[in-house]
């Protein structure tokens, strides 16, 4: 069973679920670039250059991209450029530097929601609009761990797992402190918590099996889609 979630979540395999789902997304959020005049210069949160590789190439030379890591990208040049730093401390850049914002998959990753908030407050700053997707806590199966439920288990339970088996994407941790170390650095986002970091947002649903799989909170466009 893990095995066959795993196919359907490897964001590596075209024909996968997750990534089906992906190239829609981004075929959304293409139609909300197109509205803009060339060049875009767009900050991608936690991106990477696979990422843009995508996109056609008439769409990419409309583009200026900076990829922003904890760790430097190779990028062998061209469009897109790639810089170390934080999400939560954008103090590199200059209010407004930036066309667009963009990050996928990344603001779950911080932990708590005050680096949530940190992320979101420069994430306004230093882009004229922005487009933030993050899973939805209430989806059944959490995209991490591949585990039916798993973020609602209490916490002991989820880093005993964590500790004793290879779960999902993640490689067992036999430490059961550096385990729910990890484990705690997930913390999944509702609509309603979504909200709450992006209060003049839109929110864009994208949906499989009827359900919310995922949230897309964007602003700044005429275009709009809820």
């Amino acid at each position: 069973m893990i095995g066959l979630l795993k196919r359907l979540a490897d964001n590596s395999n075209p024909a996968s679920l997750a990534v089906r789902l992906r190239r829609r997304r981004f075929e959304f959020f293409v139609g909300l670039l197109e509205t803009l005049p060339a060049p875009v210069r767009i900050l991608d949160v936690g991106g990477t250059p696979l990422f843009w590789s995508t996109m056609p190439d008439s769409g990419r030379e409309r583009l200026r991209i900076t990829l922003v890591n904890l760790t430097r990208a190779s990028v062998g040049g061209g469009h897109v450029e790639s810089v170390v730093g934080d999400a939560t401390d954008l103090s590199m850049f200059q209010a407004g530097e930036f066309d667009v914002v963009f990050s996928n998959s990344v603001i779950e990753h911080l932990g708590t929601f005050e680096a949530q908030v940190r992320m979101a407050n420069e994430v306004r700053r230093v882009g004229r609009r922005y487009f933030i997707q993050t899973p939805n806590l209430y989806f059944p199966l959490e995209p991490h761990f591949l585990v039916p439920g798993f973020q609602f288990f209490p916490m002991r339970v989820r880093a005993w797992l964590v500790s004793r088996f290879n779960v999902g994407w993640y490689q067992r941790i036999p430490d059961v402190e550096l385990a729910r170390a990890e484990v705690e650095s997930v913390r999944l986002l509702s609509r309603a918590g979504l909200r709450r970091l992006f209060p003049e947002a839109l929110i864009y649903e994208e949906r499989f099996g009827g359900m919310v799989k995922s949230f897309v909170a964007y602003h700044g466009w005429a275009t709009r889609r809820s």
